[in-house]
């Protein structure tokens, strides 16, 4: 008699989960602002980091809301990325520029946490772990004959010329630093794949009986080196023209997506069931 209340309360409690799980599918697009971090480029003074926008194009999702709080998303993203360093010399001077480009697929898989009820407009907040792999990409580094001030410990680039005031005299510069197989004259490799931690936070907007949109302000941030293993190994050993420090890739930006809801959204759901009580109220 036990087993059985037992499987039936089972069955009930299998039963009401399954009625509070919705599937979703959504598309997106992003503009991100990207920052390559590297304490060693920002405590060298040949490097001035500029403001770098991004579009990441074209997103998909599939989504499972369980119950009204809370949620799993995996995405799929056709994201760009990079960065431009202008290239001073000792007079303060722009003579070139330091440009980081990439293109990556990112697979992020998020816990969805929402505020609950059934009005039109919900706030929530997602975090997870995403996977990047590059596609393509390039650090190329172009700057005109200057004086520069190369830091301690750095070696000075080939051809540079000591001067008496402890600048250099560099020669211009215009080569590929990394980039993926597919580019011809790259000294080294990106890292091929990054391991990062993604976040949103926004609202989801109800706008039709099964489609609702979400706006999200977006953050994911690489705990992995972006630099192939190559170049690091070459940073590390003191033979390369830069401070050694872990490079990670930060994209900070704003997100809209559009979703389809099997069964509904709330919203409108809770409207429906309304206007049938009203009816049967009504009569």
């Amino acid at each position: 008699m036990k087993k059985a209340i037992l499987v039936s309360l089972l069955v009930l409690a299998f039963g009401h989960t399954k009625a509070q799980i919705k599937f979703h599918l959504g598309v997106s697009t992003a503009m991100n602002s990207t920052f390559v971090l590297d304490k060693g480029l920002k405590a060298d003074p040949r490097y001035l980091a500029e403001a770098t926008y991004k579009w990441a194009p074209v997103g998909f999702s599939f989504g499972m809301d369980i119950g009204k709080k809370f949620g799993l998303q995996l995405e799929s993203i056709k994201a760009v990325q990079g960065q431009v360093y202008q290239v001073i010399d000792a007079y303060n001077q722009i003579v070139g520029e330091r440009n980081f480009d990439m293109s990556y697929l990112q697979f992020p898989l998020l816990l969805k946490f929402m505020s609950g009820g059934s009005g039109l407009t919900r706030f929530n907040f997602q975090i997870g772990p995403q996977l990047s792999i590059i596609q393509s990409g390039t650090e190329i580094i172009k700057y005109a004959q200057s004086i520069q001030n190369i830091p301690d410990g750095v070696p000075p680039p080939e051809g540079a010329v000591p001067l008496p005031d402890g600048t250099y005299e560099v020669p211009a510069v215009d080569e590929i630093i990394s980039g993926t197989p597919d580019i011809q004259n790259a000294l080294y490799s990106f890292q091929e794949k990054e391991i990062q931690l993604a976040a949103a936070i926004g609202l989801d907007i109800d706008i039709m009986r099964n489609f609702y949109l979400t706006t999200n302000i977006r953050a994911n941030y690489s705990f992995t080196d972006m630099r192939g293993q190559d170049l690091l190994d070459l940073v590390k050993s003191g033979n390369a023209s830069e401070i050694f420090d872990q490079r990670a890739n930060l994209a900070v930006g704003v997100q809209l997506s559009l979703h389809w809801m099997i069964g509904g959204t709330r919203y409108f759901n809770a409207k429906d069931k309304k206007i049938r009580e009203a009816i049967k109220n009504d009569n």
